[in-house]
């Protein structure tokens, strides 16, 4: 509990939804990994670290733990990965929710998940354009001031002065130098600093994050492919929001140090149970609030998770209608009464989770 208890002291609620931002946007570990690998050789894959916040808060609160366990009960489809979709006229389909992770405990399927990917004949992830490299830098690089700041702001013109030393002495401490990134936008620098040395290791040395290699075997093994997204996208849905939103999730997120690693080994935790609905009851009961950026919750959760949400079921409806496919994307998307399971019980479909 004392390592909960000392992430809650070091950081407030936004740098956690800029770091589950990171399993939100499928394309943005490509990036990160992109340019913290440039010129640099991994010998060998660094272990990984972290520890599980949800057992220790079980251990040692456990009223905490409760009130997160009812929480979560209650927040609608938040129990459950693998959800069959069922429509009069179709063959059946599959919705799954992955995690942009190459853990191999994220990559091995549960087998009633690589059962129905087995089966299907169409595979749909949330943009295609993430397996060919050159056409996702293309697209990047067609805005650039999604990613960079094309005036003449630069980070430590929107920091105070302890702030940036903050941020200098952390990127510092990561071999980043500070002069290298001042006009990088703030949401991709939280981003790069986010990942677990280890996950950069494995990407930058070329192992698959979940969704690629589900692509990746489809395609191999004669599939279609299909995707819902662009990642300009993406880009723009990211961007979109308030820079100061950004700005403090920057400096949170640096604060954090290390114990990034225990909100990733956590979230990979309730990931492999399933427990997609305890994700924001379990942050936000550890984490302090802040009541002065509402409104920046309030746009995150509408640009970065419903509104997307919406897209995507527009966008699957056609190829779901074709039948028997698997679709495979975030799965922060698919709990809560805007969640996709709901969405897509709203296009006709019955959605059944599959145990």
């Amino acid at each position: 509990m004392k390592r909960v208890i000392a992430i809650a002291d070091r950081a407030a609620s936004v740098s956690l939804k800029l770091l589950v931002a990171l399993n939100i946007l499928f394309f943005l570990s490509f990036l990160v990994v992109a340019l913290l690998a440039a010129g640099r050789a991994h010998a060998q894959t660094p272990a990984c670290s972290g520890t599980d916040m949800l057992s220790a808060l079980q251990k040692d609160n456990p009223d905490t733990y409760r009130k997160i366990e009812t929480e979560a009960t209650a927040t609608p489809n938040g129990k459950g990965l693998l959800w069959k979709l069922e429509k009069a006229g179709e063959r059946p389909s599959f919705l799954f929710g992955t995690m942009h992770m190459t853990d191999p405990r994220v990559t091995t399927l549960p087998p009633a998940a690589q059962t129905a990917y087995d089966a299907a004949d169409t595979i749909i992830i949330e943009t295609t354009e993430v397996l060919d490299k050159q056409k996702m830098m293309a697209a990047m690089l067609n805005e650039p001031d999604l990613m960079m700041f094309t005036d003449n702001t630069t980070l430590s013109s929107l920091l105070s002065p302890d702030d940036a030393a903050v941020v200098n002495k952390a990127l510092d401490a990561r071999g980043i130098p500070p002069g290298s990134v001042s006009k990088m936008k703030p949401w991709l620098l939280s981003a790069m600093v986010a990942l677990p040395v280890c996950e950069v290791a494995r990407q930058a040395g070329g192992t698959p994050v979940l969704d690629v290699k589900l692509a990746q075997d489809a395609m191999a093994s004669g599939k279609t492919v299909e995707g819902l997204e662009t990642v300009a996208g993406q880009l723009r849905a990211m961007a979109s929001l308030p820079l100061a939103f950004h700005m403090k999730g920057l400096v949170d997120t640096l604060k954090l140090g290390d114990r990034i690693n225990d909100v990733n080994e956590t979230m990979i935790v309730l990931y492999l149970n399933g427990d997609t609905g305890m994700f924001w009851p379990l942050f936000r009961a550890i984490l302090p609030g802040d009541g002065d950026d509402a409104a920046g919750y309030a746009a995150f959760d509408q640009t970065m998770i419903t509104s997307r949400n919406k897209v995507m079921a527009d966008h699957a409806g056609p190829i779901l209608a074709r039948g028997n496919a698997f679709m495979a994307v975030g799965a922060m998307h698919l709990p809560g009464a805007q969640g996709l399971v709901e969405d897509f019980r709203k296009a006709g479909y019955t959605v059944t989770a599959v145990r």
